[in-house]
Formats: structure tokens, sequence, C-alpha cells
């Protein structure tokens, strides 16, 4: 049986180290797991073709499937990555304000790690390492639960990372995995308030909204991507095509790609062919409303409520054309999970009403929602997209990572 307060004492005390440990310290340890990845790639690759092999037995669909499997570009990758993050800054120990006071007191607001910071996922492995090595930079303790359709990879990269923390001098502990993937005992690490500082859940709606509803530990919000692309009737058309194919098919199974298209009536005529030709590439259904099936034809499934409302992570994209911009907010407000939004537009003003009147985690115009991720806002990689508004919003990497801690030098000061 799984003695998870055992381990939770482990990773405890290995955060007490890492709280301490200095940034050339922190970098030789991410060297050294960026070498042991590549070093050991047989090993993990091997691990994950078995889980690969088996998820596929199982029925998983194609699209999940990819992001399950690892291969040798994946694999540089994700040592590639590792090494980004070792290359920025340090955030531990960050003055983030000081100011004196009235009674000569001197007050400054440093920047301090969490302490074990707990995430639960699936299908990922590039996620077991990108979780370790975010919390690792931080200062944290990474406790960590993958899906059971990749125990066997995670526990491989586990293994590696902790094999090259341990040459670099720091405990093993710094990585914990989980290797029993029973629900009951994700549900007991749900409740370990005294070991785990955070838990952060990465994966499907399914899976946040039990971590949500189970957990006794303070619960970070993230992921669920019911993302919009609305088309204005001022668009470059051309280009608004090729964006929303991006969107929608560049990978279907992440949170920032596209679900739901919205177009303005003005342009649905020319737009909707346009779209549909290069979304035909990769076999994309569609599902329209009313208007979107008499432009394009019984090739459109008639969308339901529920399709606006669904997060597919497939290639399915929901369709509805739209009077103007503020029915297409009024649309994204609905159905949204404040994830990423997108309007392609060449009218400022209804550009700047879109960004001003829809509240999600990241909102673009004139570009895709797939760029809603933590190595490609410069962050290095990223723990998860947050998509609640307490601590932590949109791509969450190191500062995120961080909470802060008040430090008052004074020279004999007492309250009167």
């Amino acid at each position: 049986m799984t003695d998870l307060i055992a381990m939770g004492r482990e990773a405890r005390a290995a955060a007490d180290v890492l709280a301490v440990t200095s940034a050339e310290k922190k970098n030789e340890a991410l060297a050294a797991i960026s070498r042991a990845l590549l070093d050991h790639r047989q090993e993990i690759l091997e691990a994950n073709r078995l889980d690969a092999e088996e998820a596929e037995r199982n029925g998983m669909r194609p699209a999940m499937l990819d992001r399950l499997k690892l291969d040798d570009k994946r694999l540089a990758s994700i040592a590639a990555a590792v090494m980004k993050v070792a290359g920025l800054d340090d955030p531990v120990g960050d003055v983030m304000d000081e100011w004196d006071m009235y009674n000569g007191l001197h007050v400054r607001k440093v920047r301090v790690p969490m302490g074990v910071v707990g995430i639960i996922y699936e299908s990922r492995p590039n996620v077991t390492v990108d979780a370790a090595v975010l919390c690792l930079k931080s200062g944290n303790a990474a406790f960590l639960r993958g899906g059971r359709e990749t125990i066997r990879s995670n526990m491989a990269l586990e293994r590696v990372m902790r094999q090259a923390l341990a040459s670099a001098g720091l405990p093993e502990a710094c990585v914990t995995l989980l290797h029993d993937t029973d629900h009951a005992v994700a549900r007991e690490m749900m409740g370990m308030r005294d070991y785990i500082d955070v838990l952060i859940p990465r994966g499907s709606a399914r899976l946040i909204r039990t971590v949500l509803e189970n957990a006794k530990v303070p619960v970070i919000e993230t992921g669920v991507g019911n993302c919009h692309v609305f088309v204005d009737k001022t668009a470059d058309l051309q280009r608004a095509a090729e964006i929303i194919l991006n969107a929608k098919a560049q990978r279907v199974s992440v949170c920032n790609a596209a679900e739901t298209l919205l177009v303005h009536e003005d342009v649905a005529d020319q737009f909707l062919p346009m779209a549909k030709k290069l979304l035909d590439t990769k076999n994309v259904e569609l599902r329209g409303d009313a208007r979107t099936r008499a432009v394009l034809g019984d090739c459109v499934k008639e969308a339901t409520e529920e399709d606006y409302y669904t997060e597919y992570l497939d290639y399915i994209l929901a369709v509805k054309v739209v009077a103007n911009v503020e029915e297409a907010v009024e649309h994204i407000r609905k159905y949204s999970t404040h994830h990423s939004e997108a309007i392609l537009t060449n009218d400022r003003a209804n550009a700047d009403y879109f960004t001003s009147h829809i509240d999600s985690a990241a909102l673009y115009v004139n570009a895709s929602t797939r760029f809603t991720d933590g190595e490609e806002f410069g962050f290095g990689a990223e723990i998860g997209i947050s998509t609640q508004k307490l601590h932590a919003r949109g791509p969450m990497a190191l500062r995120e990572l961080c909470s802060y801690k008040y430090i008052v030098e004074g020279d004999g000061q007492i309250r009167q």
C-alpha cells in the first residue's frame, strides 16, 4: 500500500532544502536532468511504447493517443525546454516592493517558493518533466500524480530525473510521482493539507471538477478550453481562414485549440466556404446553426446547445453566424470557460470592444488561440493555464509558482 504520509514528509523536507538552494545549484540540477533525458532515451521511449500500445488496445481516440506518444523529436524538445527553464531568471528572492514606514521600519516584499506543489494530470508524459523542472527552478518540490494510461512513461521519467537530482547533490524527493494510479490514492492526495501547499489539476473537465469537489488542499483551477474565434465583417478573410485552421487543427488535443467559430453575417456566404475548404484538408467535422447549414449544406451537422458548451479535443468545430460583435461577445460570455478567445478584424473599435467586454485569461486580435502557452509567452514552460482569477491567471510559470513574504527591519521600534 502506498504510504502517502511518508512520501509527503520526504517532499516537505526536500522543499525545505530547495527553498534555500542557490540558483546556480538548481540550474546545475536542471542541466543534469536535460542530459539524463537524452542519455536514457531508449528506456523512456520503450516505456512510452508500451503505454501507447495498451492505450490503443483500450480504444483511446487518435487525438488523445497523440498526446500520449513520445518519439526522439519530442523527447529532444522536452530536454531542450528544460534548458530554457534553466536559462530563465530565478524568481526566488526577488524584491517585489519595498518602502520605509512612518516609524523607520523598512519593509521588503520578497518572492518565495510555495513549498510542495501537487499536480494531478492526464495523458501527457511531457507534463511530468515540465511540472518537475518548473517546480525545481522556483524552489518547490513537485508531488505528481499522472494518469494510468502513461504510468510506465511517467515512472521512467521520474526515475531518470531523481537520479539526475542525486548526481547534482539535491534530494531525490524534489520530484515525487505516485506509482499507484488508483482513484482512492488520488483522493487521499487531495486531502494532504499538512504536506502539500497547493494542488493544480491539469486535464479534462471531469478531472478538474473532481479535484475541485474533493480537495482539502487549496486548488488553482486550470485548463478546460472551450475557446472561440470570431471573424468580423472587416477581417482579411483568407488570413482568417488560415487562422481558424491553425487554431482548430494544428493540434486538436490541447486546451488552447479553438472549439467554436463565430462568423459575422455580412461575410458568412463568402467566408464559410473558404474556411470549410481548408478545414476539409484536416477532415474537421462541422456542427452549425441554421444559417451555417443554409450556406454549406447538409454536410454540416445541426449544432445542439451542448455543442456550444463542449471542449471537443477532436476534429470537430461548432459554428454559428452572428449579427455583430456584440452578439459574438454575448455568445462567448455564455459558453466560454474563460481560457482563450480571438477576434479577427480590421476594425479597431470592434477589437477594443471584444477585448474589454470578454473576461478570459488570454484574448487575441488577429492571431490564433494556439499561442496561449508558457513557452510561447517566453516563460520556458508552464505548469498549466489558470482560468481562475485568484493568485495566477493564464500560463502559470516560475513567478506563478511563488508566493511572497514580508521582511521588516527595524532598530528597536515597539508599537504604541
